[in-house]
């Protein structure tokens, strides 16, 4: 017979069915039972522990919508914009924070923790009886383990989770976390005490106003000059009138001096007088007076020839007269007397009268040249005064002006502090807790779930370990095993009885 009429006579090759995969596990019951019923009780006792723990949970928005302001004496102006992305940085910065060492001391320190350290059985027998610093650092260090701290995928939120016994004492500890840990951040983000100093500062600048602004009053009393800038501005246009007449008065001085020079030439070639009236006539009264002597002469010789002979001397001298008196008769009948009138010269009198009037404007102009003269010193004397005024004035006003504007700006960065102290009390920040702890009163997980999952993982486990014991095991369990192994034929074969 053939090995293959052999299989096919023990039957033993066919496909496993059913009972073939089910047989194991009857084969090693007993490490089924323990398994399963091990796993299972391990699960009831996870379940109890489970039962045991609550979690309390808070989640921390980080935004960067308000700015911090800038603790600078300058004036900052923020003005609202698109709000600035939130990097993994300044997250990460915030997961630190919440991390720190003294944070989390404050946290133990206000709950108390520290006595549930010392209170532990474990802590007492491994380490004994310690003070009380060692037990805050103890429990620093299991807070800082059972602390779970996460970024939320995809977010710019950290969730915080905290597991305990007592479900008051998780609730506590993340009430607690939450509240210093937003004192924290606005300590470290926002300097401490700027509100005073720019009161102590607004103050400072508040009374250098009002010292600045009494010696400017009192510079104003004591100088007499209101505003001495403008007087000198009016002063310096009176010079610029006063320069501008003063030499036209000199171009003035000039054309008097050069107009007498020219008018006294001008005299000089003039004659001071000149004829008005001139009468052309003979020597009638002569010739009257003449004629008379000539009749006198005649009558006289007359009378004397007469009495005489022609020769006689007497006689002679009257001829001789007569003669003499025909031959100035003669003389004065062929002769003509003129007679002229003489008066001033009127264009002697005009250069004259326009000398005398320009010597008077001459000297009239000299006096007001001079006048001229002292008034710009005086005013240009003036004007030095009044610029060491204006520019004692200025330097008080400018003083005032300064003193001003710091106290407004340290008003304006008081108040903005003051705003930024009011919203932090609000607590008002760049970070807000968006999901508060609540009270946790139901355990961290189901004890029904735990069960449910300890009877799954129980049935896996312990089916698992029956077919890795099975697979483990070098016996041949059935004839097909014998067959195949040992190439064998089984005739019969016998199940093992149980006693």
């Amino acid at each position: 017979m053939s090995m293959q009429d052999l299989e096919n006579v023990s039957g033993r090759k066919s496909d496993p069915t059913l009972r073939d995969l089910l047989a194991p596990l009857f084969r090693r019951k007993r490490l089924l039972l323990l398994t399963f019923f091990g796993v299972l009780l391990g699960s009831g006792l996870a379940a109890f522990v489970v039962s045991s723990v609550h979690e309390a949970s808070m989640e921390i928005l980080v935004n960067e919508e308000r700015l911090e302001p800038l603790v600078t004496p300058e004036s900052t102006v923020q003005t609202a914009g698109a709000p600035t992305p939130v990097t993994d940085e300044a997250i990460n910065s915030e997961v630190e924070i919440l991390k720190s060492p003294d944070l989390l001391q404050g946290v133990v320190t206000a709950n108390r923790l520290q006595d549930i350290e010392r209170k532990s059985l474990t802590t007492r027998i491994l380490h004994g009886k310690q003070d009380d610093a060692w037990y805050i650092a103890r429990a620093v260090q299991h807070l800082g383990k059972k602390l779970d701290t996460k970024v939320v995928s995809k977010t710019s939120m950290i969730a915080v989770d905290y597991k305990a016994a007592d479900p008051q004492v998780a609730f506590n500890v993340m009430q607690t976390l939450g509240r210093l840990y937003l004192e924290k951040h606005l300590a470290v983000h926002r300097p401490q005490g700027s509100y005073a100093f720019f009161t102590n500062q607004a103050q400072k600048y508040q009374q250098a106003l009002e010292d600045s602004e009494a010696r400017l009053a009192e510079f104003s009393k004591i100088s007499g000059d209101a505003a001495p800038d403008v007087e000198k501005a009016e002063m310096a246009q009176q010079v610029v009138n006063s320069v501008a007449a003063l030499h036209d008065t000199q171009q003035a001085i000039a054309a008097d001096k050069q107009r007498i020079q020219d008018e006294e030439a001008r005299m000089k070639a003039t004659p001071e007088r000149s004829p008005t009236q001139q009468v052309s006539d003979s020597a009638q009264v002569l010739l009257q007076q003449l004629q008379t002597d000539l009749l006198a002469a005649q009558v006289k010789r007359t009378q004397l020839a007469l009495k005489y002979d022609a020769s006689y001397p007497l006689v002679q001298e009257a001829d001789q007269e007569i003669a003499e008196t025909q031959a100035a008769i003669s003389a004065a009948e062929k002769q003509q007397y003129v007679n002229q009138t003489t008066d001033r010269d009127p264009t002697y009198e005009l250069i004259r009268e326009d000398i005398a009037k320009t010597r008077a404007d001459l000297a009239s102009h000299q006096a007001t040249a001079g006048a001229l003269d002292n008034s710009i010193h005086s005013l240009q004397l003036q004007m030095v005064d009044l610029d060491q005024k204006a520019l004692k004035q200025a330097d008080l006003a400018r003083e005032v002006k300064t003193n001003e504007q710091n106290y407004l700006l340290y008003v304006a960065k008081r108040e903005q502090e003051r705003t930024s102290d009011a919203l932090d009390e609000k607590r008002i920040g760049n970070v807000v807790i968006a999901v508060p702890p609540v009270l946790p009163l139901l355990p961290w997980v189901s004890p029904l779930l735990v069960m449910v999952i300890g009877v799954v993982l129980a049935a896996f486990l312990s089916v698992s370990a029956v077919f890795v014991a099975e697979y483990l095991n070098p016996s041949l369990r059935t004839p097909a095993e014998v067959l195949e192994v040992l190439r064998i034929p089984v005739l019969a074969s016998v199940p093992k009885q149980s006693a």
